[in-house]
């Protein structure tokens, strides 16, 4: 939103709250308020609207006759799957998802299925006129969030198990699974798809493709656990929360990220930079990759613990 809409949207709503606290008896008032209410939300009107934001899905395989039609049941359970995807996904990257519940803006996170696309069967989608013109942090959300699954079936079809592991290393498993379960669904019914953003676009190029893709992100190729490691850090980047810790036993050296649990980051290069201590990992692998670290707990400096 521009400064001006800002602006003229901040004094609607204290116009509306002056309104609905002064009492009907004092009609002078009431009316100078109204006309100016009346006013402003013309204003508001007038003003160039933030353009929709549109994105394309479509499929392929055996409920799909061409770009002719396709089976109800199949249509309505893939796109349903695909916006819970989209609604898990955008909460995850809010940061505000949990292991379990309701997940967190659903409602600002929807997609209008606008019309169909054409070429193989899908369907067009785009945010609600009115996110995108009133709440531009939200309506970036769902883009950000389909964008991030285009690259999830992307490298789950294409990539290194490396590749995968970088791309699900920090994003809610809850996520992940609600993009596995739109892949399971596909499997299920043999089909693939067809996902076309404004600046990217992947297509699955067959069923076998899909259906590796979704062995990929299965919770048993998915290798998690937890570590706890003797030796002392030698450096740390704050900003983009990486760290290099060598291991006092053998001497090795690993490097990972610093999970969002940990506040400060910049308190390693104060406070624990090159001092002994005790700290645990998780510890991540995908398929036959190699393990990715994320520094999850530190324990008080002990000299002892670390010879």
């Amino acid at each position: 939103m521009n400064s001006e809409a800002l602006v003229v949207t901040s004094e609607i709503k204290e116009l509306e709250f002056l309104l609905a606290h002064i009492p009907s008896t004092s009609v002078i008032d009431r009316m100078s308020l109204e006309a100016r209410l009346a006013e402003v939300k013309n204003t508001l009107a007038s003003l160039p609207q933030r353009a929709a934001q549109k994105a394309r899905i479509t499929f392929r395989g055996n409920p799909v006759f061409g770009s002719h039609g396709i089976f109800v049941g199949f249509g309505a359970k893939a796109i349903d799957a695909f916006a819970e995807a989209v609604a898990a996904m955008a909460a995850a990257l809010g940061e505000g998802l949990h292991d379990s519940g309701p997940i967190p803006d659903r409602d600002k996170n929807q997609l209008l299925l606008t019309g169909t696309a054409i070429g193989s069967f899908g369907f067009e989608l785009e945010l609600p006129a009115n996110e995108c013109a009133l709440l531009p942090e939200v309506a970036t959300k769902p883009i950000e969030a389909m964008a991030k699954i285009e690259s999830l079936f992307r490298l789950a079809a294409e990539g290194s198990d490396d590749d995968v592991a970088e791309a699900i290393e920090e994003v809610h498993p809850r996520a992940i699974g609600k993009v596995r379960d739109f892949l399971e669904m596909l499997v299920q019914h043999h089909a693939w798809c067809t996902l076309e953003l404004s600046d990217r676009s992947f297509s699955y190029d067959g069923f076998e493709q899909v259906k590796n893709s979704f062995e990929r992100l299965k919770t048993d190729n998915i290798h998690k656990h937890e570590e706890t490691c003797r030796g002392a850090f030698q450096g740390i980047l704050p900003t983009s929360r990486t760290f290099e810790f060598r291991l006092s036993a053998a001497g090795g050296l690993l490097k990972g990220k610093i999970d969002k649990s940990i506040d400060d980051p910049d308190a390693l290069n104060r406070e624990w930079l090159y001092k002994p201590a005790i700290v645990k990992f998780g510890v991540m692998r995908v398929g036959q990759g190699r393990p990715r670290y994320s520094l999850m707990e530190l324990n008080e400096h002990n000299p002892a613990l670390c010879t």
